[in-house]
Protein backbone atom coordinates (compact mmCIF):
# COMPACT_ATOMS: atom_id res chain seq x y z
CA UNK A 1 0.00 0.00 0.00
CA UNK A 2 1.37 3.39 -0.99
CA UNK A 3 0.90 6.06 1.64
CA UNK A 4 0.39 9.64 0.58
CA UNK A 5 3.10 11.97 1.87
CA UNK A 6 2.23 14.31 4.67
CA UNK A 7 3.13 17.96 4.92
CA UNK A 8 3.09 20.55 7.65
CA UNK A 9 0.43 23.21 7.38
CA UNK A 10 -0.78 26.01 9.59
CA UNK A 11 -4.48 26.73 9.62
CA UNK A 12 -6.28 29.67 11.22
CA UNK A 13 -9.34 28.14 12.88
CA UNK A 14 -11.67 30.09 15.14
CA UNK A 15 -9.08 32.83 15.52
CA UNK A 16 -6.25 30.53 16.54
CA UNK A 17 -3.30 29.19 14.55
CA UNK A 18 -3.02 25.42 14.44
CA UNK A 19 0.05 23.69 13.03
CA UNK A 20 -0.60 20.13 11.89
CA UNK A 21 1.00 17.47 9.76
CA UNK A 22 -1.57 15.99 7.38
CA UNK A 23 -1.87 14.48 3.94
CA UNK A 24 -2.29 16.96 1.11
CA UNK A 25 -5.39 14.96 0.12
CA UNK A 26 -7.14 15.36 3.51
CA UNK A 27 -10.37 17.30 3.39
CA UNK A 28 -10.91 20.18 5.74
CA UNK A 29 -13.73 18.21 7.40
CA UNK A 30 -11.35 15.32 8.15
CA UNK A 31 -8.66 17.65 9.53
CA UNK A 32 -11.10 19.62 11.70
CA UNK A 33 -12.55 16.47 13.25
CA UNK A 34 -9.53 14.17 13.43
CA UNK A 35 -6.57 16.51 13.94
CA UNK A 36 -8.15 19.44 15.78
CA UNK A 37 -10.96 17.65 17.65
CA UNK A 38 -13.58 20.09 16.35
CA UNK A 39 -16.49 17.72 15.83
CA UNK A 40 -19.27 20.27 15.34
CA UNK A 41 -18.98 19.96 11.57
CA UNK A 42 -20.68 16.68 10.77
CA UNK A 43 -19.92 14.13 8.07
CA UNK A 44 -23.17 13.53 6.25
CA UNK A 45 -23.15 12.75 2.56
CA UNK A 46 -19.43 13.53 2.08
CA UNK A 47 -20.17 14.78 -1.44
CA UNK A 48 -21.40 18.34 -0.86
CA UNK A 49 -25.14 17.70 -0.97
CA UNK A 50 -26.33 17.86 2.65
CA UNK A 51 -24.49 20.82 4.20
CA UNK A 52 -23.95 19.16 7.62
CA UNK A 53 -20.24 19.98 7.35
CA UNK A 54 -20.66 23.69 6.52
CA UNK A 55 -18.03 26.05 7.93
CA UNK A 56 -17.17 29.65 7.11
CA UNK A 57 -14.02 30.36 5.15
CA UNK A 58 -13.29 34.08 5.14
CA UNK A 59 -16.95 34.55 6.06
CA UNK A 60 -18.36 32.48 3.19
CA UNK A 61 -20.22 29.22 3.91
CA UNK A 62 -18.30 26.29 2.41
CA UNK A 63 -18.94 22.56 2.69
CA UNK A 64 -15.80 21.31 4.41
CA UNK A 65 -16.10 17.86 2.82
CA UNK A 66 -15.53 19.46 -0.57
CA UNK A 67 -12.35 21.44 0.09
CA UNK A 68 -8.89 20.20 0.91
CA UNK A 69 -7.39 21.49 4.13
CA UNK A 70 -4.30 22.60 2.25
CA UNK A 71 -6.48 24.94 0.16
CA UNK A 72 -7.42 26.88 3.29
CA UNK A 73 -3.90 27.90 4.29
CA UNK A 74 -3.89 31.68 4.75
CA UNK A 75 -7.66 31.84 5.14
CA UNK A 76 -9.80 32.31 8.24
CA UNK A 77 -11.90 29.23 9.09
CA UNK A 78 -14.82 29.48 11.50
CA UNK A 79 -16.58 26.40 12.80
CA UNK A 80 -19.67 26.16 14.98
CA UNK A 81 -17.34 26.04 17.97
CA UNK A 82 -16.06 29.50 17.00
CA UNK A 83 -19.40 31.33 16.98
CA UNK A 84 -19.65 31.77 20.76
CA UNK A 85 -23.35 32.44 21.32
CA UNK A 86 -24.11 34.25 18.07
CA UNK A 87 -27.65 35.61 17.71
CA UNK A 88 -28.54 32.85 15.22
CA UNK A 89 -27.64 30.19 17.80
CA UNK A 90 -30.03 31.68 20.33
CA UNK A 91 -32.70 32.06 17.64
CA UNK A 92 -32.48 28.36 16.75
CA UNK A 93 -33.20 27.51 20.38
CA UNK A 94 -35.98 30.08 20.76
CA UNK A 95 -37.68 29.03 17.50
CA UNK A 96 -37.25 25.26 18.10
CA UNK A 97 -35.39 25.07 14.79
CA UNK A 98 -33.89 21.63 15.31
CA UNK A 99 -34.87 18.13 16.33
CA UNK A 100 -32.10 15.54 16.34
CA UNK A 101 -29.48 18.29 15.91
CA UNK A 102 -27.16 16.49 13.48
CA UNK A 103 -27.64 19.02 10.67
CA UNK A 104 -27.99 22.00 13.00
CA UNK A 105 -24.35 23.17 13.03
CA UNK A 106 -24.29 23.35 9.24
CA UNK A 107 -27.60 25.22 9.14
CA UNK A 108 -26.41 27.64 11.81
CA UNK A 109 -23.17 28.38 9.96
CA UNK A 110 -25.04 29.00 6.71
CA UNK A 111 -27.74 31.08 8.42
CA UNK A 112 -25.10 33.08 10.34
CA UNK A 113 -23.39 33.98 7.06
CA UNK A 114 -26.75 34.92 5.56
CA UNK A 115 -27.56 37.30 8.42
CA UNK A 116 -24.08 38.84 8.15
CA UNK A 117 -23.98 39.23 4.34
CA UNK A 118 -27.65 39.87 3.58
CA UNK A 119 -29.23 41.75 6.52
CA UNK A 120 -32.02 42.83 4.15
CA UNK A 121 -32.82 39.28 2.96
CA UNK A 122 -36.38 38.64 1.86
CA UNK A 123 -38.25 35.32 2.08
CA UNK A 124 -37.01 34.14 -1.32
CA UNK A 125 -33.38 34.92 -0.45
CA UNK A 126 -33.68 33.05 2.84
CA UNK A 127 -35.16 30.01 1.08
CA UNK A 128 -32.42 30.08 -1.56
CA UNK A 129 -29.67 30.20 1.07
CA UNK A 130 -31.24 27.36 3.06
CA UNK A 131 -31.49 25.13 -0.02
CA UNK A 132 -27.84 24.20 0.40
CA UNK A 133 -28.59 22.33 3.64
CA UNK A 134 -30.79 19.30 4.21
CA UNK A 135 -32.74 18.34 7.34
CA UNK A 136 -34.75 15.14 7.45
CA UNK A 137 -36.26 15.63 10.91
CA UNK A 138 -38.10 18.92 10.90
CA UNK A 139 -39.72 21.43 8.63
CA UNK A 140 -37.76 24.39 7.42
CA UNK A 141 -40.40 26.77 8.79
CA UNK A 142 -38.75 26.98 12.20
CA UNK A 143 -35.32 27.45 10.64
CA UNK A 144 -36.66 30.24 8.43
CA UNK A 145 -38.28 31.83 11.51
CA UNK A 146 -34.96 31.73 13.35
CA UNK A 147 -33.27 33.56 10.47
CA UNK A 148 -36.08 36.10 10.22
CA UNK A 149 -35.95 36.81 13.95
CA UNK A 150 -32.23 37.61 13.76
CA UNK A 151 -32.74 39.80 10.70
CA UNK A 152 -35.62 41.64 12.41
CA UNK A 153 -33.54 42.19 15.53
CA UNK A 154 -30.71 43.63 13.44
CA UNK A 155 -33.08 46.03 11.72
CA UNK A 156 -34.41 47.24 15.08
CA UNK A 157 -30.87 48.11 16.21
CA UNK A 158 -30.15 50.26 13.13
Amino acid sequence: MIRAPKCEMTLMVNGEKHSIVARQADTLLFVLRNYLGLTGSKPGCLNGDCGACTVLIDGTPIKSCMILAIETIGKSITTIEGLHDAPIQRAFVEQFAFQCGYCTPGFIMNAHALTEHRPDADDETIRKWLESNICRCTSYREIEQAVKSVLAEGQKQE
